[in-house]
């Protein structure tokens, strides 16, 4: 039981997390009293910027008793968690963010939300998620600027997190839905390296490039929460041993796609390298393999054809509750020559052969998080452009919060690891993340 209670030892103050599960544990607050103050957070500000699709707060407080009376200790004993509403959850109704499946009650949690009560978390409600988890926004808005866009798919959990409403929060990642929107809302986000984290119970996509994620205000707490959910107790320990190690080996790059990154979003790429290398950072510029710039159309393809093929009922039984968008996309997609969704399998594989020629000396690179700043609508989500390359290699990346644009919102900045390397990225993320906050 020891080992899996471990957390951080000099976690810094912003790893709220981190510190509940701490009192929670040593007996100085109890479960109730660590999440009332957000159950009172989102009662005063949800209305106006609509995180959450199903909140009950009575129940909340039940569970949080229910925790108290029995003791429960954990990893994230106390702490609050809110799961984006793609993720099925027994204690409150799943809709996907569709009218499909409004009313529907899962009879388990998915894998994920097992895992963190199993912690000892509490689910503090549902966050709101675009439709099916796929491209039509919900009503969420960016908790810096309410006319734009908090990102998606997983807008509530985002946005969420940056309010202060929660803790933590998990979303869901096909192409850029945890990256984009933690970039958008400038908070720290993490998707996983391939299959780290249990799919069970997360409404499919993509059966090649869904991914379950986790949003925080800091890389610690994203630490703990990925090391519950991805069954790796030693991870909660990376971010501080992160900290007292050397400065990491960086590499950066714009891609092939740097004209189409914002000039202000190239400069933070280019400003955070020179702020690793001032702080005692080895940097170099990292070579963008001609390869790779198939990697981009090959992860639209593959998502748009298993896309498809997971809303096959939803698509044959229930098209006239679909958005004109996803039906457009799946149309697209059914269009497809057979020969383009294997020559894309085919592309990822050859690209992940030689991954090496991309990653040389470093140990993670720093890439753009987005285009540029959250865009001044709440029709699109953005352009998962940037988060494609990484997403269908499979890389691990964590977004950090990094600088504000010409309007002044948020810019954040990817830091990508080789696929399975999550502690490693983690532990650099950390330190780059101090670094940078000097």
């Amino acid at each position: 039981m020891s080992d899996d209670t471990r957390l951080p030892v000099d976690a810094p103050e912003r790893a709220v997390a981190v510190h509940l599960a701490r009192r929670v544990n040593a007996g100085l607050i109890s479960a109730e009293a660590a999440v009332r103050p957000y159950l009172e957070a989102i009662e005063a500000r949800d209305a106006a910027l609509r995180a959450f699709v199903t909140f009950d707060p009575d129940q909340v407080i039940q569970c949080a008793r229910s925790n108290d009376r029995s003791g429960v200790k954990g990893p994230l004993a106390g702490v609050p968690v809110a799961i984006k509403d793609a993720i099925d959850t027994e204690q409150f109704e799943t809709c996907y963010g569709s009218p499909i499946y409004q009313g529907h009650r899962p009879a388990l949690d998915a894998a994920c939300v097992a895992l963190l009560r199993r912690a000892g978390a509490l689910v503090l409600g549902k966050t709101v998620t675009a439709e099916l988890a796929t491209f039509a926004p919900g009503p969420t808005r960016n908790p810096h600027a309410h006319a734009h866009t908090p990102g998606g798919s997983s807008s509530g959990s985002a946005a969420a997190v940056a309010a202060g409403l929660a803790p933590l929060a998990l979303g869901t990642q096909t192409a850029g839905s945890v990256i984009r929107p933690a970039s958008f809302c400038a908070v720290v986000g993490y998707k996983p390296s391939s299959r780290q984290v249990p799919r069970s119970g997360v409404k499919v996509n993509s059966d090649t490039l869904d991914e379950v994620g986790v949003f925080a205000a800091s890389v610690d707490d994203i630490a703990l929460a990925a090391s519950v959910v991805a069954l790796q107790p030693d991870w909660a320990q990376q971010a501080a041993r992160g900290r007292a190690r050397p400065a990491p080996r960086l590499g950066w790059t714009l891609t092939s796609c740097a004209d189409r990154a914002e000039p202000a979003m190239r400069q933070a790429v280019e400003h955070a390298a020179q702020r690793a290398r001032s702080g005692g950072a080895w940097v170099e510029q990292a070579a963008w393999p001609e390869a790779f710039d198939r990697l981009f159309e090959a992860h639209r393809t593959i998502q748009l054809a298993e896309t498809a093929r997971a809303l096959a009922p939803e698509y044959a039984y229930r098209r006239a509750q679909l958005s004109a968008q996803l039906i457009e996309a799946i149309e697209e997609a059914l269009g497809f020559p057979e020969q383009r969704y294997l020559d894309a399998l085919r592309t990822a594989r050859s690209c992940a052969f030689v991954i090496e020629d991309l990653f040389g000396g470093a140990d993670v690179i720093v890439a753009p998080s987005a285009v540029g700043e959250a865009p001044a609508t709440l029709e699109t989500t953005g352009d998962p452009l940037f988060n494609r390359p990484w997403h269908l290699l499979g890389c691990p990346v964590i977004n950090l919060p990094f600088a504000r644009g010409p309007h002044g919102l948020p810019l954040g900045v990817s830091v990508i690891a080789r696929p399975g390397r999550d502690a490693q990225l983690i532990a650099a993320a950390a330190w780059l993340e101090q670094c940078w906050q000097r």
